[in-house]
């Protein structure tokens, strides 16, 4: 999915390795794309078949067709919109990923290892918060991307009704104008076979604010229908003296970051028999446990079920280990902090207010605004220029962010809980009792095999929570907005 305008080859001036340098997100927490692995995946009987509704445009319509220098890109209405998730969430358009005439391999996402030629991303906004998508990209909750896989093999007429006017946008910055037609035609037969997960942009600035829906089955092209891709064009403007293939702009796949991976189907793949997630009743009582209960006297016999089933970073645990007393940074607005009814002290109190307030109770009050993403990374650079730190910048802001993320993804059962979000949680405890159950996560963590979630998810977490599902608060964690813009953003994904 593509944001800025330049080259993706890592062999240009802005190459994937050096996204970060300038857009420090590409560094950070819950990025895309991934490697979609078995035993990543989880079941969820409760992921309905994917909604599109106006799909079917005009023929008098007339859609905008351009090469924006990174992908060939078409415009899409926002009456074509998404239901059955959370918000509304209204298209702004389609483009793809893809390899090269000798390397038809390009899609973004991989299954197990396999990538196939080429990806589609239509990308959708939350319309029923924010007035258009670029008021949504840097929020949390700001953007929907349905992901296709394309694979070469027999001619697809859906896709010529585009393809076939490829040569008109040669070079970068050139458009045209193409003929309404029935979108849906593009997507696979079935949309009720998918996997669910949250991530990122997949180029900069990188925000983590995607909640992606991957089909399972691919749709195919023809090989010439793929080679018009693969050759036909440039990333070069038409003055450029040197001229530039626009070929391999696909991002390599990003770690996990704790995430699970939804499923909407259990046909195969292991995925048998396999345990839904939990539901958010029962994540809510571990997270509500987590701040009220003592979970030290359980340290023994179940509060290893609380940590990750996957490797993680070494900042997650070591930097933890090495600076117990040290707080992870966290946002500014003070509305943020009481809403959360956490007692959390910053290293700058002028960048981060403190706030008192022992529990999580704090829940039922919470509203459903979303993570900033421009004014973290505000807040974050203010604190580190402040500290001569420009260059743990990155760090910083990951965990400024990641446990907003993963707390957030856990009660919608798209992630496991991260031991770092554990510590983060009990942060609003009085400092012995937190200490203790410091020393037992530790204990915990090194002295338990890590286990699936769906090996612990029904009576251990009711055990751990020691109440039923029906205590459970029904409303979500989400985060506060503050409305700062660290620089201007060209939006033309």
């Amino acid at each position: 999915m593509t944001l800025v305008a330049f080259p993706l080859s890592s062999n240009g001036p802005d190459g994937e390795p050096r996204w970060s340098r300038n857009y420090p997100y590409c560094g950070g927490a819950f990025q895309s794309p991934i490697n979609i692995q078995p035993e990543l995946l989880r079941f969820d009987p409760d992921l309905l078949p994917i909604q599109l509704q106006d799909y079917n445009l005009s023929s008098e319509e007339q859609l905008t067709l351009s090469n924006n220098g990174h992908s060939v890109q078409l415009s899409l209405p926002s009456r074509m919109h998404l239901s059955g998730l959370p918000y509304r969430y209204s298209a702004a358009q389609l483009h793809f990923h893809w390899g090269s005439s000798n390397t038809p391999t390009g899609s973004e996402h991989t299954i197990n290892g396999k990538q196939f030629a080429a990806e589609m991303h239509l990308v959708h906004f939350n319309s029923a918060k924010y007035h258009n998508i670029s008021q949504a990209v840097d929020k949390s909750d700001g953007l929907a991307v349905l992901g296709v896989f394309i694979e070469v093999g027999e001619f697809n007429p859906a896709f010529d009704r585009f393809l076939k006017f490829i040569k008109g946008i040669k070079y970068n910055g050139q458009k045209l104008q193409v003929a309404g037609f029935n979108i849906r035609e593009l997507l696979p037969t079935r949309l009720d076979e998918y996997y669910r997960y949250d991530g990122s942009l997949t180029t900069p600035p990188c925000y983590p604010s995607v909640l992606w829906t991957v089909f399972r089955n691919p749709v195919s092209i023809s090989l010439r229908q793929y080679l018009a891709l693969a050759t036909a064009l440039l990333s070069s403007h038409p003055q450029e003296a040197a001229t530039v293939p626009l070929v391999g702009n696909y991002r390599k796949p990003q770690q996990m970051d704790s995430r699970v991976v939804l499923a909407s189907f259990q046909q195969s793949w292991g995925l048998h028999g396999t345990t839904s997630v939990a539901s958010p009743m029962q994540r809510r009582l571990v997270i509500q446990h987590l701040i009220n209960g003592d979970l030290a006297d359980l340290a023994d016999e179940g509060l290893h079920h609380l940590l990750p089933k996957l490797q993680r970073k070494n900042w997650a645990v070591k930097k933890w280990r090495n600076n117990p007393n040290q707080q992870p940074l966290g946002q500014s607005t003070e509305k943020h902090q009481k809403n959360k009814g956490l007692n959390v002290t910053r290293n700058n109190p002028s960048v981060w207010r403190n706030t008192h307030g022992r529990s999580y109770m704090g829940m039922s009050a919470i509203n459903d605004d979303a993570l900033c993403f421009i004014s973290m990374e505000k807040n974050v650079s203010v604190w580190v220029t402040k500290h001569h730190a420009d260059a743990q910048m990155i760090e910083a802001l990951r965990k400024a962010v990641f446990p907003d993320l993963n707390l957030k993804s856990y009660l919608n059962c798209r992630s496991d809980l991260d031991l770092l979000t554990i510590r983060h949680l009990l942060r609003s405890r009085p400092t012995d009792e937190a200490n203790e159950l410091d020393q037992a996560l530790t204990k915990a963590s090194q002295g338990h095999k890590q286990k699936p979630m769906t090996q612990y998810q029904g009576s251990a977490l009711t055990k751990i929570s020691g109440q039923t599902q029906a205590a459970v608060l029904k409303n979500s964690h989400n985060m506060v907005p503050t409305n700062h813009r660290l620089q201007p953003v060209e939006w033309e994904d």
